[in-house]
């Protein structure tokens, strides 16, 4: 049964509460219940359930009252008035759980937001893959060299050794401290130096200055900054930037059940997660008579879901109507993740069909996972023209559909990292050796996800997409 929950301040009657509380209880006892893929095998059950029991006593890391105004702005991004920015570590590790890498994906987020708020002309919601993201799911239950699996600092260790592979649930306590720790950070950078667009532009222009090729950027990089110091004239003594909300994959489900609030303010009372703002079904957990499915229904939190190049137009529809039965807008996001040389094809039908049905859902573009590929040196690695051209071909299905692009999904870092080949830099599979720190997947660098950014707010701004084959 889930732990006694805690209460917003506008709790209703003792009596209905608890009615509430046992019948929410009931329901999530019966969706962890189901078939549960990508899960770790505990050597011992009773100490994961001990440690599942005292992390669900503590206090969660974000509210329900954070969560709702995150709701309400993804409600603007699903009518089509803003745009949604996700990106952070593909897998984030407890030695990575420092200040100064969190400062360098936060900046970076920041900076492709205002980038593109200025190509797209709309507001843009920036959501980390922060504070949370530390599980990841595998092709194999093994490596190639007959050890379990790395499934994430929250599950084991990537060292590869059988003591450092066996799951030891003690590292769901880590993964807590840790991302209350940085849930500290994400909010004091938030409203503090990442607030201030000025210096996130100086910023900008140091790319495009130093960037080769950066010359094509600098033109919209000087209109952004007139544009700043117009709304200097104007209003405050510098323009400040809102919140930063949080993320992760909902994969680890003892975890994910041990920090809930009883909410109901929504259409019907449902449980809010204290770990995030926005969770996620990924591709290979969205099995319609999966735990994660159900345990997502569960949620008022906004939810997405990945779809892959197997998913039909009529599965989309079903995830569609479980998600979002009261179709409330912002609540889903549909997380399309083709290759860039499936989307054009795969999309479109999907897209029709859950149009058709009458919802506000977020269309939103992972154009990294369906572009991964594993070179003759073993490096898994991602083609940033294979990027760049799935983003177009969402573009170019969303104009013909006259359907919302709502925005975009990078795995990518504010490190100088060399794990995704090409770019203004032209970095080749011989440089990936370099510094390929990634704890799974390949991100982009700074470097590369701010010429995404230029080329994709030139993409908006432009509203007919051009190939990314065009010589820069």
């Amino acid at each position: 049964m889930i732990p006694t929950p805690r209460w917003p301040p506008d709790t209703p009657a003792r009596t209905r509460r608890r009615a509430v509380e046992r019948g929410l209880a009931d329901r999530l006892d019966a969706a962890l219940a189901r078939p549960a893929a990508q899960q770790p095998d505990w050597p011992d059950p009773a100490r994961a359930r001990a440690v599942v029991h005292r992390l669900s006593t503590g206090e969660p890391l974000v509210t329900p009252a954070e969560t709702r105004r995150l709701l309400d702005r993804l409600a603007a991004v699903a009518r089509g008035e803003a745009l949604l920015l996700q990106s952070g570590d593909c897998a984030e590790t407890f030695a990575d759980s420092t200040g100064p890498h969190l400062r360098g994906n936060l900046a970076l987020l920041r900076r492709m937001a205002l980038v593109l708020t200025h190509g797209a002309g709309l507001p843009v919601v920036t959501v980390a893959r922060a504070a949370g993201q530390y599980a990841k799911p595998r092709s194999a239950p093994e490596d190639g060299h007959g050890l379990p699996a790395y499934r994430g600092d929250i599950v084991n260790s990537a060292e590869a050794t059988r003591t450092a592979r066996t799951p030891d649930p003690e590292r769901m306590a880590r993964a807590h401290a840790h991302a209350r720790e940085a849930m500290t950070v994400v909010r004091r950078l938030a409203h503090g130096e990442l607030a201030d667009a000025h210096a996130l532009h100086e910023e900008n222009r140091r790319f495009v200055a130093t960037v080769p090729g950066g010359r094509r950027y600098a033109a919209r990089c000087a209109e952004i900054g007139r544009g700043l110091r117009f709304m200097t004239g104007v209003g405050p003594p510098a323009p400040r930037l809102g919140e930063i909300f949080t993320s992760h994959e909902a994969l680890l489900l003892d975890h994910e059940r041990t920090l809930l609030w009883m909410d109901a303010g929504g259409t019907e009372p449902r449980l809010s997660s204290g770990l995030a703002h926005f969770l996620w079904i990924g591709e290979r957990t969205r099995q319609p008579d999966g735990a994660h499915l159900a345990f997502a229904e569960l949620l008022s939190n906004p939810v997405g879901v990945k779809i892959g190049p197997g998913t039909t137009p009529e599965q989309a529809v079903e995830y569609v109507r479980r998600l979002d039965p009261h179709g409330v807008p912002g609540r889903l996001t549909l997380i399309s993740r083709m290759g860039h040389d499936r989307v054009r094809a795969v999309l479109p039908p999907i897209v029709e069909k859950v149009t058709a049905s009458g919802r506000q859902v977020i269309w939103q573009c992972d154009p990294m996972h369906g572009n991964s590929r594993t070179t003759r040196a073993g490096y898994k690695t991602r083609h940033y023209d294979h990027v760049l051209d799935e983003i177009t071909g969402f573009l170019e299905v969303h104009r013909a559909l006259g359907t919302h692009p709502g925005g975009l999904h990078l795995e990518a870092t504010g490190d100088d990292v060399t794990e995704c080949v090409g770019g203004a830099r032209r970095l080749a599979e011989t440089d990936l050796p370099t510094r390929y720190r990634t704890a799974c997947d390949p991100r982009l660098n700074a470097e590369q996800a701010m010429e995404l950014a230029f080329s994709v707010a030139e993409l908006f701004a432009a509203g007919t997409p051009t190939s990314p084959e065009t010589p820069r």
